[in-house]
């Protein structure tokens, strides 16, 4: 395999730069692509009563809605996720700033993605899934220690995280919404999904442009990302205990981010075919696909023990 001379590294102002139009291309297309929607139409408003406290209403019991246990978890880590969009915000519009289609596009994503937090929020109390108080109290504690990234502190970082992350939460709301037991709730999380699909889209096709731009960099930056891959909810209180129940629920677990969120991206960009890359980039790129082995033989292994725990579990409830 020929081996290109290594390319002067781009700074990230270059980049931001060089990127400016494309952005601005992928903003006016996600713009007449995108459909309007209102949060209080696909909240069940008729199943809401007073709570207990100042009002004297009736006091939260688990059986008052019909989510199931694993679209309950679920639900509470997705919201508590969106939750911290204040971080999210402050960390993308550090690193693209707020001028010109970069700053645009931040103002644009950030509304957007704030009628999620509203709807599930809304449906969540209006419905009755969860304990109200716990709800809060994990918003307070989620929200107070903020969101830092796991990731090199550059825009080319960013952007491969976010293409990768977007379909991982639009993944996990079909799939919650699907498990679910309510029609409602499926109905509104599959307009969820549908925005966080839009959302992928462009930092997919921004990603793409990077390559092209600075394909070392973009392979250096996809490497990374990858390899340290964590959705951004997992500070908060509980992940760890809520994530295995999503997994075994099948909602997200190793097989769905193998199968479902890495492959499509990296196929779409021709990771593993492209070609042309200097020695930072083969390196990356070689370091990708081994991780990736890896990866497929660890999903797998959960593949088979979610199997045996759910047999079991099927046999103590026979």
């Amino acid at each position: 395999m020929s081996i290109t001379p290594a390319r002067p590294r781009l700074t990230d102002t270059r980049l931001l730069h060089d990127l400016e139009e494309v952005v601005e291309r992928e903003l006016n297309r996600h713009l007449r692509v995108f459909k309007e929607w209102m949060p209080h139409e696909y909240v069940p408003w008729s199943r809401g009563r007073d709570f207990d406290g100042p009002l004297g209403g009736e006091p939260w019991a688990v059986g008052q809605s019909p989510l199931t246990e694993v679209a309950r978890v679920s639900l509470v880590v997705n919201l508590l996720t969106e939750d911290n969009l204040p971080s999210y915000h402050h960390e993308i519009a550090t690193l693209f700033g707020r001028d010109g289609a970069w700053g645009t596009w931040v103002h644009q994503w950030t509304a957007e993605e704030a009628r999620h937090s509203i709807v599930l929020r809304d449906y969540l109390l209006a419905s009755r899934a969860v304990d109200p108080a716990e709800l809060e109290r994990a918003r307070m504690s989620h929200m107070s220690n903020g969101f830092v990234s796991d990731n090199r502190h550059s825009p080319l970082h960013t952007v491969a995280y976010v293409a990768f992350q977007e379909l991982a939460t639009r993944i996990s709301h079909r799939n919650t919404g699907r498990s679910s037991g309510d029609p409602v709730c499926d109905r509104m999380l599959a307009q969820v999904a549908n925005d966080e699909n839009l959302h992928m889209i462009f930092y997919r096709n921004l990603l793409k442009a990077a390559f092209e731009l600075a394909p070392d960099q973009a392979m250096q930056a996809v490497d990374e990302v990858v390899t340290n891959f964590r959705m951004p909810g997992h500070g908060m209180p509980g992940f760890e205990r809520a994530a295995v129940r999503i997994a075994l629920g099948g909602v997200y677990n190793l097989r769905v981010h193998h199968d479902d969120v890495l492959q499509p991206v990296l196929r779409h960009l021709g990771i593993t075919e492209l070609g042309g890359l200097g020695p930072d980039g083969l390196e990356a790129q070689q370091h990708l696909g081994e991780y990736l082995d890896g990866l497929t033989a660890q999903a797998a292994r959960f593949d088979e023990r979610q199997a045996a725990i759910l047999a079991r579990r099927g046999a103590a409830r026979s």
